[in-house]
């Protein structure tokens, strides 16, 4: 008895620390001072999870940067790394939680910040830091437009400025040995393919690069100069059937089809190149040889999220996720499979295990493409769990860079502690995964003026309210008590419940 009052109070305790830090957390300066009116407010029957997501908008709110003078744009989502920086990738993926609130939470700004620096040669005070980190950003700009239904902006980066175009093109001829500033050592290898003489079959790219600071892919084969990278042609290839989506949206048929052209010669390249028969996985290849270098890393799901598999090909993969010895267990989605010789146990020592926000939510992206949607959820709660514990067990009480593969704590870089305040592309956790796996919203879409939701009654009450997207904004919420769907909206809209579709009119309604 005694041990459990002792259990209780340690819980009352951790749960108050959630309360009191989220107060504590209220930015003084934000650039937006009324961010907590935009965005959602989610009901979900454990608090803890609740809270978390709230502090963690606190976090990132904090990160809103009113920028020095001269920067593009201003303000900017900082993902707390460093102050006279700013990163690619870490930039698009903040853009994932932000369309939430883009209003209080400027995710296309901060964009901006690095497309007219890199290809409008734009003085920038901040530094951009591997201008040829992953080229995420057709995938970022469909899925943001698709949410928010900001068109102008979309006019901007594919009509008026082509800056996804011109940021393919950029990614393909930035040449080895290139001078300009914060550029890798790449190198691009061709190949012949038939229709298109300079088809590219590969890149090699470096650690800081590629994003994967540490990662030991190309240990067996002489370093990460010998090795073609899966995820930069993958990333390619995603950029390629992005551009196409959005040209085609945007009634440009003719360029539509033929970036369709460029992604299905890359896809092919992919498959005949990269594809282990023998494991059943996609891997880096050893440029002399074209064999594959056998090393395990969640990048290889950037295939999936490209749709580059078979379904054969995509439940082989899933395999990796179903087996602790590799990438699943209890903490999923590890940067380094377990059974690897390299793999850091104890604390993950960043990329050689270390549990990774933006991985795992492009890994959960990539599951749902394939329709692994139970599985894709059961893994984003276990991270977010993590996240959770970790939060509650850890001080400072906070979210971080990246987690320990086997324990509830911060995992390091090189033996110091990883990053805290990390909001930052950790926010996806509590923010993101929460809302689009844990309550279920996995997918919200202004263009169709659509929302569809896989409702999961056992859970109790849940919902959300003050939900943007486009010019709509709703609640909706599972009455657990009544088992019923209560809804209030300022625009009509088409809400989809576990494939059941609901015709939702102006103001309140009952399913």
């Amino acid at each position: 008895m005694a041990i459990m009052m002792k259990n209780l109070s340690a819980f009352l305790l951790a749960s108050s620390l959630i309360c009191s830090a989220y107060t504590a957390a209220q930015p003084k300066d934000a650039a937006n001072p009324d961010w907590q009116k935009e965005i959602p407010r989610v009901i979900y029957p454990d608090q803890q999870l609740v809270d978390l997501y709230e502090k963690t908008w606190a976090i990132a709110a904090d990160r809103v940067r009113i920028g020095p003078q001269g920067l593009p744009a201003s303000p900017y989502l900082d993902e707390n790394c460093y102050e006279d920086q700013i990163w690619i990738w870490d930039s698009c993926f903040m853009v994932m939680f932000s369309k939430y609130a883009p209003k209080a939470f400027p995710g296309k700004e901060t964009l901006n910040n690095l497309y007219y620096p890199i290809h409008e040669n734009v003085k920038t005070p901040l530094r951009i830091h591997l201008r040829d980190n992953p080229p995420l950003f057709a995938w970022i700009e469909h899925d943001n437009y698709r949410f928010t239904g900001d068109y102008e902006h979309l006019k901007l980066v594919l009509q008026d400025k082509k800056f996804l175009q011109r940021h393919f093109d950029y990614f393909n001829t930035v040449p080895k040995g290139n001078k300009q500033p914060e550029i890798s050592p790449n190198e691009i290898f061709r190949g012949i393919v038939k229709g298109n003489k300079n088809n590219i079959i590969g890149f090699t790219w470096t650690g800081g690069a590629s994003g994967m600071d540490n990662t030991p892919r190309g240990r067996d084969v002489g370093g990460y100069n010998k090795i073609m990278w899966i995820d930069a042609i993958s990333q390619q290839a995603l950029s390629a059937l992005y551009i196409a989506r959005l040209c085609e949206q945007g009634n440009l048929k003719a360029e539509a089809k033929d970036w369709q052209k460029r992604y299905e010669l890359l896809k092919k390249e992919i498959n005949n190149r990269y594809w282990d028969k023998k494991d059943g996985y996609y891997y880096d290849i050893e440029i002399a040889t074209g064999k594959p270098c056998r090393i395990k890393t969640p990048a290889s799901f950037w295939t999936m999220l490209a749709e580059i598999p078979s379904k054969k090909q995509a439940a082989q993969m899933v395999e990796m996720l179903k087996s602790d010895r590799f990438l699943g267990g209890d903490y999923p989605w590890v940067s380094l499979a377990r059974d690897d010789k390299d793999y850091n146990a104890a604390t993950g020592d960043y990329w050689r295990g270390g549990i990774w926000l933006p991985m795992a939510y492009m890994g959960t992206k990539a599951l749902e493409k394939y329709g692994y949607y139970d599985l894709a959820d059961k893994l984003a709660e276990k991270v977010l769990r993590q996240q959770l514990r970790t939060y509650l067990a850890i001080t400072p009480h906070t979210i971080w860079e990246c987690y320990s593969p086997g324990k509830d704590e911060p995992s390091t870089e090189h033996g110091r502690r990883a990053r805290p305040d990390f909001c930052g592309w950790s926010a996806l956790g509590p923010i993101s995964l929460f809302i689009e796996n844990v309550l279920g919203f996995n997918k919200v879409d202004a263009i169709t003026n659509t929302v569809e939701w896989r409702l999961k009654p056992m859970a109790g009450t849940q919902g959300i309210r003050n939900l943007h997207f486009g010019d709509t904004v709703t609640d909706i919420v599972y009455d657990a008590s009544t088992q019923k769907i209560n809804v209030k909206t300022n625009r009509s809209f088409t809400l989809k419940v576990n494939g059941k579709v609901h015709h939702i009119a102006v103001g309140e309604s009952v399913i």
